[in-house]
């Protein structure tokens, strides 16, 4: 063998045995711990890339639902153009109260009282007048046109030993507000009942209207003695009727 060819087999040997030496010593380092060579860190980075991809291909359907999901939460905020639930239920505005009807007041009628300080009118002949009130109160059924006030008293029997009297005997008087003077009034003295048809006459009253009049009685002299009530009636003389309950007014002369 030629001296150069010698020297070409012996570089090969020396190469191929420094060779196996590093190989040797990379292996007993992974075997031990040790942090692998640069080399070697690659290798495991460029083999880790295509199983990656391979598992995001293989697991298709996992990324797919990821997108899916996420298209479908922008739709979950309501639309800018649709109330709140709250608000909705807000803005309905209650039912009003049910109108109550109040029930009609009920009716009322004409009512009448007549009073004298005492209670009763007790005279003398020849002497002072005594004067008496009558009280209209009407009510909200009927309004009165002509409303007459009436008096009437029977005759009196006398008391033993007494002279007949002369003439009626009494003297009735009503007070003019508007001229403040006393005029005379009508006192039928009978023990019948004259008709509401034959009277006339008469002062307006309206409803709910309160009317009080002042009267005045004396006995005359010469006139009859004795007690009997002052019968005092109501009439209608629009109607030709009696409206209130008549009123007995006790009475005597002495």
């Amino acid at each position: 063998m030629p001296t150069y060819a010698r020297r070409r087999t012996a570089r090969t040997a020396a190469t191929a045995a420094a060779t196996a030496a590093l190989l040797l010593t990379g292996l007993t380092g992974c075997t031990h711990g040790s942090s692998p060579s640069p080399a070697g860190a690659a290798a495991p980075a460029v083999s880790d890339a295509p199983s990656a991809s391979a598992s995001a291909s293989g697991t298709g359907s996992a990324p797919a639902s990821a997108p899916a999901t996420a298209s479908t939460s922008p739709s979950a905020p309501a639309s800018p153009s649709d109330p709140p639930a709250v608000a909705a239920s807000a803005s309905v505005a209650p039912s009003p109260p049910r109108a109550t009807t109040a029930p009609p007041p009920a009716q009322t009628r004409l009512t009448a009282a007549a009073g004298t300080p005492g209670g009763r009118l007790s005279l003398v002949r020849g002497g002072a007048a005594q004067e008496f009130t009558v009280t209209l109160r009407n009510g909200n059924s009927a309004a009165y046109g002509h409303l007459l006030v009436v008096f009437q008293m029977e005759a009196l029997p006398g008391a033993p030993g007494d002279l007949p009297g002369l003439g009626p005997g009494f003297r009735l008087e009503r007070f003019d507000r508007a001229s403040g003077t006393w005029h005379p009034a009508t006192l039928r003295i009978a023990g019948d009942e004259k008709p509401a048809s034959l009277y006339a006459g008469g002062a307006p009253l309206a409803r709910d209207a309160v009317r009080v009049e002042r009267y005045r009685l004396r006995a005359t002299v010469g006139g009859p003695t004795g007690s009997s009530p002052l019968m005092v009636s109501f009439i209608d003389t629009d109607a030709d009727r009696q409206v209130a309950t008549r009123i007995l007014l006790p009475h005597n002369t002495r």
